[in-house]
């Protein structure tokens, strides 16, 4: 494989051991990738933080760096590790403090997590601790060669901010942060970013509930090629591209899709399949717009809701404003709990726009960093949830083994007032 002159020096320790060992472990991904060559980033965003009994150990053993050497190097040296060679966030991790006593999720792991935060800040890592780093900070520009974790983040990237990633790991992650480099092949490869499937939407796209149900067909039906969607398509804002993304993610392995006359690379339909033929469409109708609600709807069977989650991904100020101004004078059923996951960073906002007081006046929780999922935490004796995300309804019963509905927010809203789910598909 062809290696840069600086890239040759810090594969020979120039500029230390973790270094060294940083580009050993990206030359031997790339090789098994069969990509030619490496390419220059400087916008990282992985996961150092989040606490693990195997991390816990390894962590008792040498400390943060041992950690880091380990399961952030595939490394089985002991390193000193030094300060990021390029930009670098911390995606979301496990819960923090406002979500200690909550759950089952242990202080312990708490107090890890936030250990382990000093260290890699030390190092150069901003800890934007959120699945939504575009949202809190991290906005590459279009064209930018990343490395990111989070399926949800990746499509997010690709498709609407037309930055170029693929579905990075810890360790690849890890890598790139100390060298500045990442394997040039898939997303990266301007080739490699043409639509392959083209998806017709017959029935009207409008809705948040309508962008995530149209982003879990679209996965379940291509799977991890790149979709082209066209039909009768609504303008979406932010939260709706986030949710349609999170779903195309989630049902399949979608890391780019493109709307035609909305995404960056696709100002028309001939753009989006770069002058290739354009293939008969898969018709998104009436009828697949009810199989897909059946099925994030088929793991509830009880309507006594306990508990509800709302922010996945990461909720925006709109979307906080949006459940605040729902919520304003009103009050939880006595038994169920409301969860709002949003970033830290707009948590803040949040606070100082009287969203977080109409939201806990309620009886509700504004939660950072985090969301059930990723910490397998929910509050203790839920069995059943409702959820506006398709990501979550599809993910969390397997995770918690409890049961889910999906629906709208202001039907997520009404269970979490009520106590019990009355949610229908719209007409």
């Amino acid at each position: 494989m062809l290696l840069t002159d600086d890239e040759k020096r810090m594969r020979d320790g120039a500029e230390g051991d973790a270094v060294a060992a940083a580009m050993d472990l990206l030359i031997r991904y790339a090789d098994a990738l069969g990509a030619e060559r490496l390419v220059e980033t400087r916008n990282v965003a992985g996961t150092m933080t989040q606490p693990s009994p195997a991390k816990a150990a390894l962590f008792a053993e040498g400390g943060w760096s041992r950690v880091y050497a380990v399961t952030n190097l595939d490394c089985d040296r002991d390193l000193d590790i030094p300060r990021m060679k390029v930009p670098t966030c911390q995606l979301q991790h496990g819960f923090g403090t406002d979500a200690s006593g909550l759950t089952p999720y242990p202080d312990s792991s708490i107090a890890l997590q936030e250990d382990a935060e000093a260290f890699v800040s030390e190092r150069g890592v901003n800890i934007l601790a959120t699945c939504t780093p575009y949202q809190v900070g991290n906005l590459p520009v279009r064209g930018e060669h990343c490395a990111w974790m989070e399926s949800s983040a990746v499509v997010y990237c690709n498709s609407v901010l037309g930055a170029r990633t693929n579905c990075e790991g810890a360790a690849s992650t890890g890598a790139a942060a100390l060298t500045g480099r990442i394997p040039y092949w898939g997303n990266h490869d301007p080739a490699q970013r043409s639509a392959t499937h083209l998806v017709r939407a017959d029935v009207d796209v409008e809705s948040f509930q309508d962008w995530g149900m149209l982003g879990y067909f679209v996965g379940d039906v291509v799977q991890e090629a790149r979709p082209a969607v066209v039909g009768a398509l609504g303008q979406p804002d932010l939260a709706d591209l986030k949710h349609f993304g999170a779903a195309a993610a989630t049902s399949g392995g979608v890391e780019l899709y493109h709307l035609p006359g909305v995404t960056p690379e696709a100002p028309d339909l001939d753009a989006a399949f770069g002058g290739a033929a354009v293939p008969e469409p898969l018709v998104y109708d009436r009828a697949a717009r009810r199989e897909v609600y059946e099925a994030l709807n088929s793991q509830g069977d009880s309507d006594d809701v306990d508990f509800i989650l709302l922010g996945c991904p990461h909720a925006s100020l709109d979307q906080l404003a949006e459940i605040a101004q729902l919520l304003d004078g009103r009050r939880l059923h006595a038994g169920t709990e409301l969860w709002v996951m949003t970033p830290r960073a707009l948590r803040s906002v949040a606070d100082r726009s009287g969203y977080t007081r109409a939201i806990t006046a309620a009886g509700g929780k504004v939660l950072t960093d985090s969301c059930p999922a990723m910490s397998r935490a929910a509050p203790p004796g839920t069995r059943v949830f409702a959820t506006d995300s398709a990501k979550q309804a599809h993910y969390l019963p397997a995770i918690l083994g409890i049961e889910a509905w999906f629906g709208t927010l202001q039907e997520c809203i009404d269970a979490a007032i009520t106590g019990r789910w009355h949610g229908a598909l719209s007409a």
